[in-house]
């Protein structure tokens, strides 16, 4: 993989929140959304942690927001069926998960951005899919700004972010 596209896949865990979890114990993939009771892992990878039918998550009590996003990019169940299909995955281990991750990048268009170093316009592109990056409309809280995450991309890199379509050297 990429350097630069593993470093955007790890960023965005690092936005979500789930390889910074106190309590998992795979760098995020094992992750399940925190809710009002907190936060909470899975141990099999066999498929999604909802896939069995356990009702969402409750992120809200009013108003109500519930969710089934779960693993280190918090993708939710209805997205999960969906490309389990389309990437003829058997299970949800982090190589799916980064699979799923991927596909969703590249079908923003965001790889080629994130190849010539503009993380920002990747960020922009990508914002419908992950509650954790700003200029969604997901209205969740704990969101991060633009220049937080650029400043963590380089801190993951060494190095620093490029403006809006420029590379880095």
């Amino acid at each position: 993989m990429d350097p630069k596209l593993k470093s955007f896949l790890d960023l965005v865990a690092w936005s979500e929140g789930t390889s910074t979890s106190a309590l998992t114990q795979n760098d995020g993939y094992d992750a399940i959304v925190t809710g009002v009771d907190g936060p909470e892992v899975f141990s099999s990878y066999a498929d999604h942690p909802f896939a069995s039918g356990r009702p969402p998550q409750v992120i809200r009590e009013s108003p109500l927001l519930a969710s089934t996003a779960s693993g280190r990019y918090q993708l939710i169940l209805h997205w999960w069926e969906a490309y389990k299909v389309q990437l003829h995955l058997t299970d949800f281990s982090p190589a799916s998960q980064d699979a799923v991750a991927v596909q969703q990048i590249t079908e923003r268009q965001a790889i080629p951005m994130i190849e010539s170093g503009d993380i920002q316009g990747a960020i922009t592109a990508c914002s419908n899919i992950w509650a954790s990056l700003p200029g969604n409309n997901y209205d969740q809280p704990g969101g991060h700004n633009m220049q937080a995450l650029l400043t963590q991309y380089e801190q993951l890199t060494g190095a620093a972010a490029a403006p809006t379509g420029q590379e880095t050297a």
